[in-house]
């Protein structure tokens, strides 16, 4: 990128006009770990210039989001939420109010289906010799078939409640993509596509990396649905609505199950790839995800050897909600117990967290093993102590109010 493009930007400083694709293109073309210290330098300035700028207050917060993360790695405040870029994507959040609910789950299939359509249509481009982002390591045609494959189950369902997936009408997974990337592109608001736009940053340029921070990405917004999902449970057994809690209960289930195979996708990686692109991300680890913390505690409070771990220090936020003594599902449940109600409805809510509870077992299991054999018995990355942190915490219970049987299904095994 030439920085006279940003520098001239500089005299107006209107963030309606940001040159985003310049700067954009540069960190793709390059890798966040090696942009320039001259464009480095400016985008700090432009980041200082924030308070004095003028306009609508959406292009400025878009603006402020992107130098977030644009800005991580010289700050030394590099870290998974900023690796992921996760401000951009607006996800739902815990505070939202509870009658929002309903809404969260709409606004997490859109997410869902744009996050995922953009990785198939990457694959799909960079398969046809589209597109000269990300150049090195790439997958060979019957990967990118696979791929496809797997992140249509994803998105099929999420299409379905959308009413976009009447078009989809091919049977051969290359096209079958296509149809499926162009009726979400289609759909999109220009806010959308500017999020979609700026939220990928990759640190290298290795191809499957696209790939990687699309999943997690996706894994980060069905969390963020399930923390909503999960209040409202605890909310509506307060007032004694059943059929709202086992409502929300079966959603969350639903929602995780439908997530499944994006560990299809992940496991698709080429492990050279993923070694070398991982050699530039140290700082950020999945540890750090604020949703998946807020997910377990809202189930449970945890343990105290686990509050004061360093998977909680790295959400310091959700652990003081912990120890603020914020509801969870356990003690909701229990107080149902204790409240007289039907033994028909405890057992129905009780069937409902069994069943969660076991879908999110069952993802915490094919995480461990895809982590296994991608890294190996290697270190983690950030605050991790890699794969023996994960065969650590993966048995942790769900739930103490409800006996859960031990039930493992892996995912990854549909890849082979």
């Amino acid at each position: 990128m030439s920085t006279a493009e940003l520098r001239t930007w500089l005299h107006e400083s209107d963030p309606k006009k940001f040159p985003y694709a310049a700067v954009v293109g540069h960190y793709r073309r390059v890798g966040k770990h090696f942009v320039r210290p001259e464009l480095l330098s400016l985008l700090a300035e432009v980041r200082d210039r924030l308070p004095s700028m003028h306009g609508p207050w959406e292009h400025i917060q878009t603006l402020a989001s992107f130098l977030d993360t644009a800005l991580d790695k010289p700050d030394q405040r590099y870290d998974y939420p900023t690796y992921l870029a996760l401000a951009l994507l607006q996800l739902p959040t815990v505070d939202d109010p509870v009658e929002q609910a309903p809404f969260a789950r709409s606004r997490c299939d859109r997410l869902i289906a744009q996050l995922v359509a953009d990785a198939l249509a990457f694959e799909v481009a960079a398969s046809e010799g589209a597109t000269a982002l990300l150049p090195e390591m790439r997958p060979d045609p019957d990967l990118v078939v696979k791929r496809c494959k797997h992140g249509l189950r994803v998105i099929r369902p999420v299409l379905a409640r959308m009413s976009l997936d009447g078009g989809l009408t091919a049977t051969e997974p290359l096209e079958l993509a296509r149809q499926a990337c162009s009726v979400v592109q289609a759909d999109m608001s220009f806010s959308e596509e500017r999020a979609q736009e700026l939220s990928v940053l990759p640190v290298y340029t290795a191809h499957d990396e696209y790939l990687f921070l699309r999943v997690l990405q996706t894994f980060e917004t069905t969390f963020s649905l399930l923390a909503v999902l999960l209040r409202g449970v605890t909310a509506a057994l307060a007032d004694r609505e059943i059929d709202r809690a086992a409502h929300f209960l079966a959603t969350a289930e639903n929602a995780l199950r439908e997530s499944a195979p994006l560990f299809s996708m992940l496991a698709t990686m080429q492990v050279e790839s993923f070694r070398t692109f991982r050699e530039f991300t140290e700082g950020a680890s999945a540890i750090q995800s604020r949703n998946y913390k807020l997910v377990e505690s809202l189930c449970r409070v945890p343990d105290p050897d686990r509050v004061d771990s360093a998977a909680f220090h790295s959400a310091p936020d959700v652990r003081e909600r912990v120890l603020a003594g914020q509801d969870t599902l356990d003690c909701s449940f229990r107080e149902l117990c204790d409240s007289g109600v039907s033994k028909e409805d405890r057992e129905r809510i009780a069937e409902g967290m069994k069943r969660f509870a076991r879908a999110l077992m069952r993802w915490r299991n094919t995480h461990y093993r895809l982590a296994v054999r991608m890294l190996g018995e290697a270190s983690g990355t950030g605050y991790t102590e890699g794969t023996p942190y994960l065969k650590a915490v993966r048995t942790v219970p769900v739930f103490h109010a409800v006996d859960v049987a031990d039930e493992e299904t892996d995912e990854t095994a549909r890849t082979r």
